[in-house]
């Protein structure tokens, strides 16, 4: 049973119906010196991840082009339309963000939520182990950075947990076929790639610089790969 991604979903979801319900109640100093620590933390655990990294140029090769892939097959911006599509059904008349500060925060919370490192390896171990500590603890997080979120952004917050439950729920169901491929080097280089994406995450909520870390989501599919092409093939010619 997967217990941790239920639970990951019902954070998401709780805190973004507190957050839309409750959030008038804060004030706007207070949610955000609240998001600068999220957005601390997320730096903080990408910086986490980064650390045993194994083959750094496997890495950085990923990233490179994953992101130039995303770029390429405008993967950001049709996450953009989902999430415009989403937030006119999900409409929150009290706003107070313009259409592109809302887009650009929701794009920043539907990657934070359904595409870090955490996350996805989290659903991995609890599909091939049965320990959900992994999601558990993730979900602690969400569930505040949820309800802040939500205070500006609205319903929709809460909606992202239907996607992150499909995504991680299937990543579940493969685990068994996945994790036996894999070594430990190569989920190490999986987390530190992971762990870019939430620097870059954390970056954007603090608002210091717009990463395109939604076209940066190839990067996770092709890191594993490129690490175990790069431990066996190309080290040892070098």
């Amino acid at each position: 049973m997967p217990a941790g991604i239920i639970i990951n979903s019902l954070a998401i979801a709780l805190g973004g119906i507190l957050g839309t319900l409750f959030g008038d109640k804060l004030t706007d100093e207070f949610k955000q010196n609240l998001n600068m620590i999220f957005g601390l933390c997320s730096i903080g655990m990408g910086i986490s991840s980064l650390i045993n990294m194994v083959y750094m140029p496997a890495v950085i090769f990923a990233v490179v082009i994953g992101t130039s892939l995303g770029l390429l097959t405008k993967f950001g911006q049709n996450i953009e339309r989902g999430a415009s599509f989403a937030s006119h059904i999900f409409n929150n008349k009290n706003r107070s963000l313009a259409e592109k500060e809302f887009l650009i925060s929701l794009v920043t919370v539907v990657v934070l939520f359904c595409a870090s490192g955490t996350g996805i390896y989290g659903s991995l171990d609890s599909g091939m182990t049965g320990d959900a500590s992994i999601l558990i603890s993730k979900s602690i997080l969400d569930f505040f950075t949820a309800a802040i979120f939500a205070c500006s952004l609205g319903y929709v917050v809460s909606a992202i947990a239907i996607p992150q439950f499909i995504i991680f729920f299937i990543l579940f169901l493969l685990a068994k076929f996945i994790l036996p491929l894999t070594t430990p080097d190569m989920i190490s280089d999986f987390k530190a790639c992971g762990g870019f994406l939430m620097i870059a995450t954390g970056f954007r909520i603090l608002g210091l610089k717009l990463f395109p870390t939604a076209d940066m989501i190839p990067a996770m599919i092709i890191v594993m790969p490129i690490s175990w092409t790069w431990a066996n093939i190309i080290l040892p010619i070098l």
